[in-house]
């Protein structure tokens, strides 16, 4: 009995194992997600990154999945603008300014935001400066010779995962305080996979071919607040850009 004992706790040990050392991809096929009134998986709630990567995605380990070396890919003549930003960052952040942060820096702070499903339209809400975007289910083509902050969202379903074409941004968002940057050709896609009761995994490709040489892939885990009261709260942005000009003035 003792042998057979220690044999079921090797086997439940080495499963064990098998299932940390799998890929996301792979542990998203292992999971069946709850299902909406329409089919589709569920992904909605209060969503979160446990540690945000906004100071610089390139040092933020494991965030940049392609290239492999886990550096941005620009082209020659884009680096000395992003090393100029990164120098004047406080002044020239857009955030510092209260500006919308656009798409994948949103979904990267240390905010939450909540998802809500409808078959036509999911909507986020974000914790940040009152922030929302629509994902539009059932169009299938960008809105012409207009831009936004946050880009114009178009989704569709890819087995369990969500799927979103986000294009038409302007040139103004960053994707993080170091100064990595855009031009208006971004279009980036995104992934939104659940992968357990309580975490998500989010993956945005990133393409410009103004800025860089190659598309550019980022993956991150998101979690769920599961607390009974857990709400999107109000945050409002202070002007740290002015302040920041202020001090240097005197």
């Amino acid at each position: 009995m003792r042998i057979r004992f220690v044999c079921s706790m090797m086997t439940v040990g080495f499963a064990a194992a098998l299932v940390s050392m799998m890929p996301a991809p792979a542990l998203a096929q292992s999971y069946k997600a709850p299902r909406t009134a329409d089919g589709q998986p569920d992904l909605q709630g209060i969503w979160e990154v446990k540690t945000s990567p906004d100071k610089n995605l390139e040092k933020a380990k494991g965030l940049i999945v392609e290239p492999k070396n886990g550096k941005i890919p620009y082209l020659p003549a884009a680096v000395a603008q992003q090393k100029k930003n990164e120098k004047n960052s406080v002044a020239e952040d857009p955030l510092n300014k209260c500006f919308m942060p656009g798409v994948p820096r949103i979904n990267l702070l240390s905010h939450p935001f909540q998802i809500f499903q409808t078959p036509d339209q999911i909507s986020i809400a974000y914790e940040y400066i009152h922030n929302f975007r629509n994902i539009y289910m059932k169009r299938t083509k960008h809105l012409e010779d207009i831009d936004f902050w946050q880009g114009d969202s178009l989704g569709h379903w890819d087995g369990d995962t969500l799927v979103v074409d986000v294009g038409d941004f302007n040139d103004q968002t960053w994707f993080d305080k170091a100064g990595n940057y855009h031009s208006d050709q971004l279009h980036v896609e995104e992934r939104y996979t659940r992968t357990g009761a309580d975490t998500l995994q989010y993956e945005a490709t990133i393409t410009d071919p103004k800025t860089f040489s190659q598309p550019w892939k980022i993956s991150a885990q998101l979690h769920r607040d599961t607390k009974p009261n857990a709400r999107i709260l109000e945050y409002e942005c202070q002007y740290l850009a002015d302040e920041a000009a202020k001090k240097k003035d005197k």
